[in-house]
Formats: structure tokens, sequence, C-alpha cells
């Protein structure tokens, strides 16, 4: 018997945790963190006990796992290991941690990562992963330009240090933010740059295909990519998203479906940011479905808990769609003071997309808001709201598919917005159903 014999457990463990094994990870996990404490080998125990913890959260035992990944971080913070486990411990909880959607332990380990990179510059490897995380978190926080310098310069390193690839992360954290800010061009550059590095890009690209209004392409990808993911927490990653292009294209059903899904997901891991992205999706499809007022509970809840996170983007995309919500069941002053405290967080993200949103429900407020649309237009909005197909509104106008489309697109243009759910919400706000 000896340590090493420990150490070559560590790669099998992994292994387990990619095939989503997280019992049999854990077996292994436990028998290395016995060889690391009989030869007193603080490496040893500290990466195990991590990877001891990842296997329980596999297991939704998420309260345990997660007190399995603080006491190795006690260890890694009280500089106890080598530079190279506590990089690597480092990474892999602060991942943990974003895999489960737990903020307030991503944002405190990946400033300390931080700062410990900063002593250890000889370290590229970790320095490039810190420079992806802290740019993860600054999106978060509302930091886009400080976000995209830091993906920025993590994708710059490995060029001017001599190693042959940027980190995909890098290049997706990078399209994210060009997305938001309404950079549709340069967000399919980065978007196919971190795909040629070899990470998917998904759900950012479908999300991209349906802020370009094609929602037809955004909803083949992400069914695609949701088939293909078997992970529950990876599904959880994709599900809001799934869920926003679902309802672009009228698929209530769908929506509803994923929105359930979500909720367990929530619920199993307890994770604040996953409870909020399922509040407000919630809203999103009561709204959708012609139920404002059912759907203003839950959009609270999601805007406090948001609020309570300081994300400060979502807290704007919740208050808008309270503003509608208000604005269709008649509480006009209500819905300009969100609109008007959405547009304000907008305004100073840069979400140029959003402001433009907003602006629009805030123009049909006025009482001539609606009067831009032709009768046509209207009897086609009647019916997207309805949650019908451009092809069963033209057999019921007697219309070419063609002629719909446009008439679809032209609406959008009208009313300044990018999908059909929102083009539903507007009928209802404006009294046309």
């Amino acid at each position: 018997e000896c340590v090493e014999q420990g150490y070559l457990l560590l790669p099998v463990i992994e292994q387990h945790l990619r095939r989503s094994d997280g019992a049999a990870a854990a077996a292994l996990a436990a028998g290395a963190v016995a060889i690391g404490e009989r030869f007193a080998d603080a490496d040893l125990i500290a990466c195990a006990r991590h990877l001891l913890g990842r296997a329980w959260i596999q297991q939704r035992r998420v309260d345990e796992g997660l007190a399995l990944l603080d006491e190795a971080m006690v260890a890694v913070t009280a500089d106890e290991l080598s530079p190279l486990m506590t990089g690597l411990v480092y990474c892999s909880v602060i991942d943990s941690c974003q895999q489960i959607c737990d903020v307030r332990r991503a944002r405190e380990w990946t400033s300390a990562l931080a700062q410990w990179c900063d002593r250890q510059p000889q370290l590229v490897a970790f320095t490039d992963a810190c420079l992806v995380h802290r740019a993860e978190i600054l999106q978060l926080n509302g930091a886009w330009t400080e976000a995209i310098a830091e993906a920025t310069r993590a994708c710059e390193r490995p060029a001017r240090q001599g190693a042959p690839h940027a980190p995909a992360a890098a290049f997706y954290q990078q399209a994210e933010v060009y997305r938001l800010r309404g950079e549709l061009e340069a967000a399919e550059r980065a978007y196919r740059l971190a795909s040629q590095s070899g990470a998917d890009p998904q759900p950012g690209l479908a999300l991209l295909r349906l802020a370009q209004r094609r929602p037809d392409a955004a909803a083949t990808q992400i069914r695609r990519v949701l088939l293909e993911t078997a992970d529950p927490l990876l599904r959880a990653k994709l599900l809001p998203a799934f869920i926003e292009i679902m309802l672009a294209n009228a698929q209530l059903d769908e929506a509803r479906a994923a929105l359930e899904e979500l909720q367990r997901c929530a619920e199993s891991l307890g994770a604040a940011l996953l409870r909020a992205q399922a509040a407000q999706a919630q809203g999103a499809i009561e709204l959708a479905g012609g139920e404002p007022q059912a759907a203003l509970v839950p959009l609270r809840a999601a805007c406090h808990a948001w609020q309570h996170l300081d994300v400060p983007y979502e807290v704007g995309r919740t208050r808008m769609l309270i503003g509608a919500a208000c604005r269709a069941i008649g509480d006009r002053d209500g819905a300009e003071l969100e609109l008007q405290a959405a547009r304000q967080l907008f305004e100073r993200l840069q979400a140029r997309p959003d402001v433009a949103r907003v602006d629009s429900l805030l123009q049909r407020g006025s009482p001539d808001g609606r009067a831009n649309l032709t009768a046509r237009e209207v009897q086609v909005l009647r019916s997207v709201a309805a949650g019908k197909t451009n092809r069963e509104i033209a057999a019921e106008l007697s219309l070419s598919e063609k002629t719909v489309d446009r008439h679809v697109s032209n609406i959008f243009d009208k009313l300044g917005v990018s999908s059909r759910a929102a083009a539903t919400a507007s009928a209802y706000e404006n009294g046309l159903i």
C-alpha cells in the first residue's frame, strides 16, 4: 500500500463523474480520502474530498456535497496545498458551484482565485481559467464591459505564452455579452470561435438566432441540444433558454413541460438562481397564455430573488414583464413605473435590444399605440396570439404562407418585438383580444 494508489484513483473518479455515475465516484473518492488520511497527504485528502463532494451533489445530496467542497477550500485558502493542487481544486470547486447555480459561493471563490493567480503568474493555465470565471461573474454582476475585457485577456494570453489554443469558454463568454448588447455580428463570430475551440456554443447560439428573428432555427437548435443532454444539471442550464424560445414560437405546451422540469431541479438543488429562473419563466408563460393577473405573483417573486442575488439584467427583464402584465390588466401607472425602471437598468448595461423593447412598450401605452397596425395585421396578430402557426393562419385567411410571413415580420417591426410571445402580450395589452 502506498499514497500513489490514492492518486491513481483520481482520474477514475473523474471518469465516473463525467458519466454521471455519482455512486461509483463517491465510493472511490471515499477510498482515496482514507488513503490520503493514512499517509497524511494534504494534497490527496483535499482533492479526493472535493471529488466526493461533487459525487454527492450528483446524487442530490447537495448540502453534504457543498460542506465537503467548503472543507477542501479551507485547506486551499490556508495555503496547505501545493500550487498545482491549489489551482486544480480552486477551478473544480468554482465549476461545481456554477453547475448548481450557487452564485454566492461562485462569487466568493472566484474572487479568492483571482487574488491567488496574481501571486502565481507562472501558472498560466489557472490564470486563464480565473479570467474566464471572472468574466462570468462580472457578466452576472452587470459589469459587461469588464466581463468582455477579462474574456478577451483569456483569449489573448495563450498566444502570448505560445500555447496553441485559447479557452473555448472565453470565446463563449465574449459572445454572450455581445449578444446581450445587440452586437449580433460580433456575437456570431465569437460563438463560432468557441465551437472551433471545442465547445458547444449553446444555448447562446440558439438565443442569438432568436435575436436575429429566426425563431424556427432557434427552436430546432435548442430542441436538438436538449434531446442530446441527459445530465440533469446540464439540462437545468438549458431549460430557461428553451422556455424563452418555445414562447417565441407560441409552443406553450412545450414551455410548460420544460418549466415543470426546471421547477423540480430548482427544488432538488435548493438553488436560489434556479428558483428565480423558474419563477420568471412561470410568469412569462402565464402572460403569454393570456393570464396577466396570474403572471404577477411569480414575476414579483422572481424580481425580489434577482435583486437579492444582485443580477441587474434579470431584474430588468422581470420588471419589463411585470410592466407588460400591469398594462394588460389596465394598471397604466404601475406599468409605466416598472417599464421606466427596467429601461434605466438596460440603459446602464448598454443592453440596446432590451432598451428598444421597453421603448416600444412605453410607446404602446399612448392612446394611439396600436394605430400603426393595418386591419389585416391586427387579424394576423390575433391568430398569432391564439397559438396558430403561419401555415395555419395562411389557410384560415386564404393567404399564401409567404404573405403571412411578411405580415408577421411587419407586426414585429411595428411593435418593436422579436418573438410571437411578445406579440401575443402586446395583443392583450392593447385590447386586440
